[in-house]
């Protein structure tokens, strides 16, 4: 009886122990334990699993200076969902189930950590912020405080950085999170490329760091960054230090091979000695894995002793060599492309090295950013040279004789067999046993010759693209689809087998080779097949010329290039730009700019260019500009108000005082509409004409093609539309136009010009009443933004326009980024007593247009552009 008793106040006080509401000691007792060792323990101990991953799975770039920390992975993150949403669930239980255990406040803090590690920034910001205001334990808001600050140094937001810092530095702070806070404070220097500051903090954080491994790498990197500052005594102490706590081999190998590197290789006078240490190195079984790494620093001593060629052939070695990083590719081709355009100006083998260094290098690394931009100007000289070199060849080849060409092709392909058999055998030979024997000549530069069937390195490329892209195939009619592989070409330079070589379909070398009716079916033979090669140079020899002159300086290129394009197509449209470039040109190197001058005045008198010769003094930049687009405005309102005369006499002296300002387009389309008010329709269509063939703006040449239409024949027309829908054909289209008549709007003058990379608007109009019904409209808004553009930021605003009232929402970046919203707006808005022809009737506008809107209050007018244009 008495035991049964027991048992049942044994089993009461249980049950009332687990009430999370009874604040007692039991209570707290018991809540304390299983919330501890039930929930926030196996949660934190899920997330430390995938903190670790991310450790563990990423490889580091000792080449470079290490990061403070490193880098969350979203793959890995994402590929440990599971994980974290079991450690979300676990610690909101332990919130939930246990709210008097002394674990919740720590158990926020781990969601935080998961939203911060799944990038919910918003999420985890707020929940830090909650923990500090609310959390009753110091150490926990110190901690969380400290991931609030790496949050905000993530996001840039340096402001709240800096209030969390100086909150920071004035707490008294616990050893172990001193340590975390030095090591943040490092990474918020590093992100505002402080080099002192990371220095400083790094070295605090040393002092409370308690694991040796972290250790070993906080020296490894305060010994780079004294090394990248020449003090190379303080970095030979801490690569030293680098190598203590049993670090990764790898990391081990680098600070030994630095730290000699500050303390001897780099000073000593004894050549022989510095070699013989780099061929130890690449001898020990160890390094197999960083043959690539050793060869490259060596090529790097090479370079400092002044032996390009020596330099050249180690870095083509170090290309071919096993390496553990990826990476160290990248920055051997980096190398490679620096001193091919340093040393030799060689921007076509600059371009390739750069192409096979951004294959190796991660795409958010900052170097691929500097290389993408370093490419752009080296990709369309690559282009053109490549192009006039490829044409120019199957222009003359397509002069010969089919005796000739079928000749010239067997010889090709005979001496190609026996290159490609020699290399085969080549190949087969020992490899070399030291770094520094019989090492591959990889800098030869190519032979000169541009003639096609001459040049065996460009055939070669072309032979090998060929069977890369089309495969083995017979050989067809359309030569344009045969000589696709033309327009593509690789590099004429050798590239090192293991990271670019061709693959091919077996082991025979000559499997690469085409046969010789694969080579034949390049050359051209129609006349349209012709014209476009030619079309096609005329552009290159252009462009080339541009380009040389104003973006690689090389002003003497520059002009052969454009006065060759002159010579060998006189006709070209091209004509006037090209006389302005080089008349610019013969000025900078002070030649005879005049011959241009009088050529421009005596072919093109009505010229933009034309202009600015005979104005060479006239204001330009900015304020030219801003004064320019005064004018224009004057211009336009005299158009608009039919003072054509007016008009055209402000455009035409704004062209003579603001040449070649962004605004110049536009002036001189607004003469040729002043033309068509003023002069016969045939002048104002040959003005169109030129101006359709000459102008680089694609939305002015569209209105200008919108103005010539009219002017065209029946004819004319359906050549221009030979696939005219057959109820157009048949008249039925021009009796739909005559139906809309009385609601068309002329938009051949229109004051509007599409500009989709310009900010744009969202403009919903209506009449005074039903902006009056419609009274929950805004609201309404604002719930639709907030459901369907969360984290966009959208604004709402009102005006009046005459007695239209005008709903606006924005900002919207580009046209594209206002079309989605448009999109949504029509489908899924609804706002009650709006009526549904005021939402179908909404559209967005460009900022400059709506300042243009503004200054006309003709909402018709622009409905009508907007629709013609966007829908």
């Amino acid at each position: 009886m008495f035991g049964k008793k027991f048992c049942l106040v044994f089993l009461i006080l249980a049950v009332s122990a687990c009430s999370s509401e009874r604040n007692t000691f039991t209570n707290r007792a018991f809540h304390n334990l299983t919330s501890h060792y039930n929930a926030f323990y196996l949660a934190d101990t899920r997330i430390r699993e995938v903190e670790n991953e991310v450790i563990q799975n990423y490889k580091e770039d000792y080449t470079q200076i290490l990061p403070v920390f490193i880098p969350i992975d979203s793959a890995t993150i994402d590929s440990n969902e599971e994980k974290l949403e079991t450690s979300r669930e676990l610690a909101s239980k332990a919130i939930e189930w246990h709210r008097i255990s002394k674990w919740v406040d720590d158990s926020y803090y781990l969601l935080g950590k998961i939203d911060y590690l799944q990038g919910n920034f918003d999420d985890a910001q707020n929940t830090f912020k909650y923990v500090n205001v609310n959390g009753k334990d110091d150490d926990l808001r110190h901690q969380t405080l400290i991931a609030l600050l790496r949050l905000y140094v993530d996001l840039e937001e340096y402001e709240k950085a800096n209030f969390t810092i100086d909150y920071l530095s004035k707490e008294d702070i616990n050893d172990e999170n001193r340590y975390e806070l030095y090591r943040t404070l490092a990474y918020y220097y590093e992100s505002r490329d402080d080099k002192n500051g990371v220095l400083g903090a790094l070295d605090k954080a040393l002092e409370y760091e308690q694991d040796k491994k972290e250790s070993s790498r906080i020296n490894f990197i305060l010994a780079q960054r004294y090394q990248r500052e020449g003090l190379d005594a303080l970095a030979f102490d801490f690569y030293r230090k680098a190598q203590e706590g049993n670090p990764p081999y790898e990391r081990s190998f680098f600070a030994q091979l630095y730290a000699q590197q500050v303390a001897e290789l780099n000073k000593s006078k004894d050549l022989k000695k510095v070699r013989n240490y780099y061929e130890d190195l690449y001898k020990d079984p160890k390094n197999k894995d960083l043959k690539d790494v050793v060869v490259y620093e060596m090529a790097l001593f090479e370079q400092k002793q002044g032996d390009t060629e020596k330099t050249l052939q180690l870095l083509h070695q170090a290309a071919k060599e096993p390496g553990s990083n990826p990476r160290q590719k990248g920055y051997i081709y980096q190398k490679l492309a620096e001193i091919n355009l340093d040393e030799f100006q060689d921007y076509r083998a600059t371009k390739y090295y750069l192409d096979s260094a951004l294959t190796f290098i991660n795409e958010a690394d900052p170097s691929a950013k500097r290389i993408r931009e370093q490419k752009e100007n080296l990709d369309q000289y690559v282009f053109h040279v490549e192009r006039i070199e490829q044409n120019d060849s199957l222009l003359m080849l397509s002069q010969k004789s089919p005796e000739e060409q079928k000749l010239i092709a067997e010889n090709f392909i005979k001496t190609e067999e026996e290159r490609l058999l020699r290399e085969a055998a080549a190949d087969q030979e020992e490899e070399p046993k030291s770094i520094f024997d019989n090492l591959l000549a990889f800098n030869d530069r190519g032979t000169t010759s541009t003639f096609y069937f001459d040049n065996s390195l460009a055939m070669q490329q072309g032979a090998i693209e060929f069977r890369r892209t089309w495969g083995s195939r017979p050989l067809q009619d359309n030569w344009r689809r045969s000589s696709a592989s033309f327009q593509d070409t690789n590099p004429t330079i050798p590239e090192p087998a293991s990271a670019d070589s061709v693959s091919v379909e077996d082991d025979n070398p000559l499997s690469q080779l085409p046969d010789v009716d694969e080579l034949l079916g390049q050359i051209p033979s129609s006349p349209e097949d012709i014209q476009t090669l030619n079309s096609e140079l005329e552009e290159s020899y252009f462009e080339l010329g541009k380009l040389l002159y104003f973006d690689l300086e090389e002003t003497e290129q520059g002009i052969d290039n454009l006065e060759t394009m002159i010579r060998f197509y006189p006709e070209s449209q091209r004509k006037p730009e090209a006389y302005y470039l080089l008349y610019l040109a013969q000025k900078d190197r002070g030649g005879n700019s005049q011959q241009y001058v009088t050529r421009l005045n005596q072919e093109f008198p009505d010229s933009r260019f034309t202009f600015s010769v005979n104005n060479p003094d006239a204001a330009s930049g900015n304020l030219a500009y801003l004064k320019s687009s005064e004018e224009y405005e004057k211009a336009y309102n005299a158009y608009f108000a039919r003072n054509y005369r007016e008009s055209r006499a402000i455009v035409r002296n704004a062209l003579q005082q603001y040449p070649l300002t962004r605004n110049t387009e536009r002036l001189m389309l607004l003469d040729i509409m002043n033309t068509g008010k003023i002069e016969s329709k045939t002048n104002f269509r040959a003005r169109l004409e030129d101006y359709i063939d000459n102008s680089q703006d694609s939305a002015l040449v569209e209105l200008a093609k919108n103005m010539l239409y009219p002017l065209l024949s029946e004819e004319e027309l359906a050549e221009l539309n030979p696939t005219k829908d057959e109820d157009e054909e048949s008249g039925k289209g021009a009796e739909k136009n005559s139906a809309d008549e009385s609601e068309a709007i002329d938009l051949t003058d229109s004051p509007y010009k599409v500009n989709n990379s310009q900010t744009h608007i969202f403009v919903i109009t209506m009449n005074e009443d039903v902006e009056e019904a419609a009274e929950s409209l805004l609201g309404d808004l604002e719930n639709f933004h907030g459901t369907k553009f969360k984290g966009k930021r959208l604004r709402n605003g009102n005006m009046k326009m005459q007695e239209t009232a005008i709903i606006i929402i924005s900002p919207f970046n580009t046209a594209e980024d206002a079309d989605k919203y448009y999109q949504v707006f029509l489908e899924e808005f609804e706002s009650e007593n709006l009526p549904e022809e005021v939402i179908q009737s909404s559209f967005y506008i460009s900022i400059e247009n709506f300042q243009t809107l503004n200054r006309t209050k003709n909402i018709e007018e622009y409905k009508a552009f907007f629709r013609s244009t966007y829908k």
